[in-house]
């Protein structure tokens, strides 16, 4: 049993701060070959995450403490749409369908998200991360 509460996402956000960027995981999954990727992922504000896709999987995020902004982006790099999720505004999280390009802005010190992808674990190829001019 993995008893998911503050003393657990304290941990994770302290390792998450110290950092250089600024962002921690904490795979829940027993391997990177898991059929299926859960982990929590503690994010502080000036953590960069590249435009991305995930071709073949559909990713979503809860998020359980503080805040983020979630962009979605066409082919070209321009910016369809925007989200910001902040529990405490009754606004939890969102599933993100396959081959959607998109990245995330932390906007609250001491933010841990609950996310999950189909495995096996796979890093992104080149083709799957978008570089945005401007």
């Amino acid at each position: 049993m993995l008893k998911i509460d503050d003393r657990l996402l304290d941990m994770v956000g302290s390792e998450a701060k110290a950092s250089t960027r600024l962002r921690m995981n904490y795979n829940i999954h027993k391997s990177l070959d898991a059929p299926v990727q859960r982990l929590l992922n503690a994010l502080e504000p000036g953590s960069v995450l590249p435009v991305h896709r995930h071709r073949n999987t559909d990713e979503t995020y809860i998020v359980l403490r503080g805040a983020i902004k979630v962009m979605f982006y066409n082919y070209k790099g321009e910016l369809q749409e925007s989200c910001i999720f902040d529990p405490c505004d009754g606004n939890y999280g969102v599933n993100i369908p396959a081959g959607t390009w998109h990245n995330l802005e932390v906007l609250a010190r001491g933010t841990v998200i609950f996310e999950v992808k189909e495995g096996p674990y796979a890093a992104s190829a080149p083709e799957d991360i978008l570089e945005i001019n401007g």
